[in-house]
C-alpha cells in the first residue's frame, strides 16, 4: 500500500514494514529474475538489452532505495540488488551460450561489480529522496502494514 505525501506523489511502505516473504520476493527474487531477463536479451537484441538494463534498471535502482530511510540503508538495498541482478545477467547469458550483441567488459564477472556499485549509488540516493519527503510531509511515512 503506498502513501500519498507532498499532493500527489505516492511513496511505498518501508520494506521492513513489509512481509518476510515479500521482502526476499522484493529484495532477492526480484533483482535475480530481472537480470536472468536481462541475461537472456543480452545474447537476442542489443537494443532490447539496452533498455531493458539502462533505463528500466535506473528506475528500479531508485524505487528500491525509497523503500528504505535515508542513503545507508538504501545503499545496501542497492548494492545486494545490483549484485544479485548483474550476477543473474552474467550466468544466463553465459548458459544461454549466445553471442552478446552488446560488449560485455573482460572478464565478465566486472558487470556484476558495476552494477553492485551503481545500484549502491542509486539506492541511496532514493533512501535520501524518502528521508528528504518525510521530512517534508510527515504524512508520507508508510502506515506498517
Amino acid at each position: 500500500m503506498a502513501t500519498q505525501a507532498s499532493g500527489s506523489l505516492l511513496l511505498p511502505p518501508l520494506l521492513a514494514a513489509r512481509a518476510p516473504v515479500l521482502r526476499v520476493a522484493l529484495a532477492v527474487v526480484l533483482p535475480i529474475a530481472y537480470g536472468a531477463l536481462c541475461g537472456w536479451a543480452l545474447g537476442v537484441n542489443a537494443a532490447l538489452y539496452l533498455v531493458l538494463a539502462a533505463p528500466v534498471a535506473i528506475l528500479g535502482g531508485l524505487g528500491a532505495g525509497i523503500e528504505h530511510l535515508g542513503a545507508a540503508a538504501g545503499a545496501q538495498r542497492g548494492a545486494l540488488g545490483g549484485l544479485l541482478f548483474g550476477a543473474a545477467i552474467v550466468i544466463v547469458h553465459d548458459l544461454a551460450n549466445t553471442h552478446a550483441e552488446v560488449a560485455l567488459p573482460h572478464p565478465a564477472v566486472v558487470l556484476a561489480i558495476f552494477t553492485c556499485v551503481s545500484g549502491a549509488a542509486l539506492g541511496a540516493l532514493g533512501g535520501v529522496l524518502r528521508a528528504r519527503l518525510e521530512r517534508r510531509s510527515p504524512a508520507a511515512v508508510a502506515p506498517d502494514r
